[in-house]
């Protein structure tokens, strides 16, 4: 089975809706969402519609509990508190529905998915080889998938070795002997210095997993944000990847 794993969406309705296309033309079988539909974007009711129509998985992210009232945001960051206390204000029914009762983990095929991390997956980032080791220790998975850091990235192991980073080459890794924690990066706010959108495929029955760049109209979603009143540091900063 193909899949294609995406996460921290953040309400950019033309990020999502350009790698749901991606998707399409690569021909998966399901989309796992690892969360973070809302938050910093201009559009989370057509996100979460979107998430809800096309995705077979959807995990809730710290953004999207906050703003159902199932997360405080004292821990969240000025910009992120307006973000939240926004999305909060302009939800539907709909929508609330939609992300109300999501689970920050689930399983799917064997594989382990958690919006942060196996021990917290609410709120760890993943940005380590050490955090790695503790998260594989704690996971019941071989294979964990976690998102929330915004930051595209493999942590891999073998039987008395301690975690490495390995770089998320387009061509690939080979994930099918050994622990592994990936990260597909963010659909809607990547964070690596590059604009576009990022996700990631899992073959899960040849064990290969490829991470994926696709382009989209950040002037839009820069547009987005604006018209919502956000501050502009959120719009500004998708044209750097940032």
């Amino acid at each position: 089975m193909l899949v294609a794993v995406l996460s921290d969406i953040h309400a950019n309705r033309q990020a999502f809706e350009a790698v749901l296309d991606a998707t399409d033309a690569a021909g998966v079988d399901e989309r796992w969402c690892l969360g973070d539909v809302v938050g910093y974007g201009g559009e989370p009711n057509a996100c979460v519609a979107l998430a809800r129509e096309r995705c077979d998985a959807l995990l809730g992210g710290n953004h999207d509990l906050a703003a159902v009232g199932r997360l405080s945001i004292e821990e969240f960051s000025p910009r992120a508190r307006v973000s939240a206390q926004w999305t909060a204000s302009v939800l539907t029914p709909e929508a609330v529905a939609v992300l109300a009762p999501l689970d920050s983990l689930a399983e799917r095929a064997g594989v382990g998915l958690y919006h942060g991390s196996p021990r917290h997956p609410v709120w760890e980032y993943v940005i380590t080889a050490a955090l790695a080791d503790l998260c594989l220790d704690a996971a019941p998975q071989r294979v964990c998938i976690v998102g929330h850091s915004h930051v595209a990235g493999a942590f891999g192991r073998v039987e008395g070795h301690p975690s490495v980073a390995v770089p998320p080459t387009l061509g690939g890794l080979d994930v099918a002997d050994g622990e592994w924690l990936l990260n597909p990066g963010s659909v809607g706010q990547p964070r690596d210095g590059d604009p576009r959108a990022s996700w990631l495929t899992l073959d899960t029955t040849t064990g290969q997993a490829t991470w994926q760049r696709t382009a989209y109209d950040v002037e839009g979603a820069q547009a987005a944000i604006r018209a919502a009143g956000l501050p502009a540091s959120l719009a500004d900063r998708l044209q750097y990847g940032q």
